[in-house]
C-alpha cells in the first residue's frame, strides 16, 4: 500500500480535492518504517553488527503497523472470555444511507453502534428470548471487497446474560441460535430510523421525501452466525475484523501502469475469488472512504463487557459457571513479538547469539535509505 500511496498519491491529490485528515493518513502510510519516522540504532554485543530499525507510523489505517496490536488484543479480550458459546452478528447500514455516510460519518456511524446495542438489549431483557443482561463487543466495517462503501458492524455476543440475581443464564435453544433474525432486522431497521429522524430535524437537514419509504420497504440485512463452541476460537475469529485496513498488502496484484490489480471475492457468484482493476486514483480514493475521523472510537464493548461493568459482572458470571478466570499475559510489544510472532527482538540477527542494544536514537529524515532493517557493517555476517 505504501508503493502505491508513493508513486501515485502526488498524482492522486492534484486530481481530487482531499481533506487534511486524508492526506495525513496517507502521508503516514508511505513513511511508515522510514527514516522519515526517526528510529534506533542497535549494535551487538557479541559480533559488532550494527543495524538501523525505523519507527513504524502507528496509523490504525496502515497495513503494516497491525500486527502487533491485533494480537494484543487478543491477549486482553481472551481474559474477558467466559466458558460460554459466543455469536457472530453482522448488522449491515442500507446502501440507500451511503451518501449521508459519506458526509457525516461520526453521526451516522455511532448511530450505528447505539440502534445495534439498544436493539440486542431489548431481545436481551425480553423473558421470551432470555431475560437477562447482555453484553457486546462491537467493529466497525466501512468497506466491501472491491473497497466500495458498506458500512456494517460485526459483533460478538455471549450466548446468555447475567439476571438480576447475579446468576448465568444461557439463551434459549441451548445456545444453537440467538434471538429471531427477522425479529432482529425490523427492531434494528426501526430505532436506526427513529434516531435518523431525530438527528436530520435538529440538524435541520433535509432528505428527499423518499427516503424513509425506500428504508421502511426493504427488510435490512442482519447475519446471525453459528455460534462457536470454543471459547478460545472466538477471540481469534473476531481478531480477524478489529485491526483490519480497507484492503490488505497479500491482495494486491499489480501496481504498474497506472493501474492497481487486487484481488476480491465476489459473493454473489459463490465467494469466487476474482481480479479488479481500477486506475490508481481511484482505488486511492476508494481506500480513502474508509479513513475513519480523528479519534473516532472503532472497537467499542457494551453491557456487561463494558469496561465500567466488565470486572464485576464477569466475576458474578464465572461464579455462577464455576470457572476461574484466566491467569493474565505480558501486552508489552517483545513478549508479544516473542510468543505469537516467534522471534526475540533483542537476538542479533546476525549472529543469532548476542543481544542488540540501543546506541543512538534517529531523529526523523536521519539515516539510511528506507528500509525496516538495514546492515551497516558486521563481522562477516
Amino acid at each position: 500500500m505504501a508503493d502505491i500511496v508513493e508513486r501515485y498519491g502526488k498524482q492522486y491529490q492534484a486530481t481530487r480535492r482531499i481533506s487534511l485528515r486524508h492526506h495525513k493518513v496517507l502521508e503516514e502510510i508511505v513513511s511508515c518504517r522510514t527514516s522519515a519516522m526517526g528510529g534506533h540504532v542497535y549494535a551487538c554485543d557479541q559480533c559488532g553488527s550494527i543495524w538501523v530499525a525505523y519507527n513504524s507510523c502507528r496509523n490504525r489505517h496502515c497495513p503494516r503497523c497491525q500486527v502487533v496490536e491485533r494480537e494484543r488484543w487478543i491477549i486482553k479480550r481472551e481474559e474477558d472470555l467466559l466458558a460460554v458459546k459466543y455469536f457472530h452478528v453482522v448488522f449491515t447500514l442500507p446502501e440507500r444511507l451511503n451518501s449521508l455516510c459519506l458526509h457525516h460519518p461520526s453521526e451516522m456511524y455511532n448511530m450505528l453502534y447505539s440502534s445495534v446495542w439498544q436493539t440486542l438489549e431489548t431481545f436481551g431483557y425480553d423473558y421470551r428470548h432470555l431475560g437477562a443482561a447482555t453484553g457486546m463487543t462491537a467493529v466497525l466495517h466501512t468497506w466491501g471487497q472491491t473497497l466500495v462503501l458498506h458500512p456494517h458492524l460485526h459483533c460478538l455476543v455471549p450466548a446468555g446474560g447475567l439476571t438480576v440475581q447475579g446468576t448465568w443464564r444461557h439463551t434459549k435453544g441451548q445456545g444453537k441460535y440467538l434471538y429471531p433474525r427477522k425479529a432482529l432486522s425490523r427492531v434494528f431497521r426501526g430505532k436506526y430510523i427513529e434516531k435518523l429522524r431525530q438527528w436530520l430535524k435538529q440538524e435541520n437537514i433535509r432528505m428527499n421525501n423518499t427516503l424513509f419509504q425506500d428504508l421502511f420497504r426493504n427488510s435490512w440485512v442482519v447475519d446471525a452466525r453459528e455460534p462457536f463452541e470454543k471459547a478460545e476460537n472466538v477471540i481469534e475469529y473476531l481478531a480477524r475484523y478489529t485491526h483490519k485496513v480497507a484492503i490488505s498488502n497479500y491482495r494486491l496484484v499489480s501496481i504498474d501502469g497506472g493501474a492497481i490489480v487486487f484481488h476480491y471475492k465476489d459473493y454473489r457468484d459463490g465467494a469466487r475469488q476474482k481480479t479488479m482493476s481500477l486506475s490508481a486514483t481511484n482505488f486511492l480514493q476508494r481506500f480513502c472512504l474508509h479513513i475513519l475521523p480523528s479519534g473516532f472510537v472503532r472497537i467499542r464493548h457494551y453491557g456487561i463487557l463494558s469496561t465500567r461493568r466488565k470486572t464485576q459482572c464477569l466475576e458474578d458470571a464465572r461464579m455462577s459457571l464455576g470457572v476461574a478466570a484466566p491467569q493474565k499475559q505480558a501486552t508489552d510489544w517483545k513478549s508479544i513479538v516473542r510468543k505469537k510472532l516467534g522471534f526475540d527482538p533483542d537476538r542479533c540477527p546476525c549472529c543469532g547469539q548476542g543481544n542488540m542494544v540501543i546506541i543512538e536514537k534517529l531523529a526523523p529524515q536521519r539515516g539510511p535509505p528506507k528500509s525496516m532493517f538495514i546492515l551497516i557493517k558486521g563481522n562477516g555476517c
